[in-house]
């Protein structure tokens, strides 16, 4: 009898179904404990801040990189994140990498592309509305001190009590309440103006 030997073995006999399981893909055992748990952080947290982050830059790719650097940052420093409310420290680091690029860039204009015309020829569907309406919104806040455009967005387009506002931004709910008011007077004069001028 001769033995051959270094050849492979043969795969067992059996239905082709159960030799499937070979090439699924294998769960990764370094997702386990904080990797798993950053993992279902993020998948809750990413819409909540990638609106956020849009509605603070007005720019659907700005938006995105501040996301990526808010989680970044935040799973650099997970194990204090966790200890207090995840989500309110990534809103936070994503406020202060926007404060970063504001920094960097201290005037942002924001410009309607040539291509897209004014006004839609006919009348306008609630969608067009509703679409201009957000983009006239987007565009006042922009022009809103930094703060200023940082409480409105927290409190009244993320919907957060003026307390976890303070806490996020780290200022007094007097602070808090006083770039809200102010701000949201500027909000009012911006829509206004802007609302007259496409008459």
């Amino acid at each position: 009898m001769t033995v051959i030997a270094n050849r492979p073995a043969e795969p067992p006999p059996g239905p082709a179904e159960a030799d499937q399981d070979e090439y699924l893909p294998v769960h990764d055992p370094s997702l386990r404990g904080r990797d798993a748990e950053f993992v279902a952080f993020m998948q809750v947290a990413e819409p909540v801040l990638a609106r956020m982050a849009w509605l603070l830059t007005g720019d659907v790719h700005r938006a995105q990189e501040l996301v990526q650097q808010a989680l970044v940052r935040t799973y650099v420093a997970w194990p204090r994140a966790r200890e207090g409310e995840p989500l309110a420290y990534a809103r936070r680091v994503l406020s202060n990498a926007r404060i970063d690029t504001w920094r960097r860039r201290r005037r942002e204009v924001l410009v309607a592309p040539d291509d897209v015309p004014d006004r839609a020829p006919g009348t306008p569907d609630a969608h067009a509305v509703a679409h201009a309406d957000r983009d006239r919104l987007v565009r006042a806040l922009a022009l809103l001190a930094p703060q200023r455009r940082r409480v409105v967005v927290l409190r009244y387009l993320m919907d957060l009590p003026e307390q976890q506002v303070a806490a996020d931004l780290g200022i007094s709910a007097g602070a808090v309440k006083s770039a809200a008011s102010r701000g949201l007077a500027q909000l009012r004069d911006l829509l206004t103006e802007t609302s007259e001028e496409n008459r």
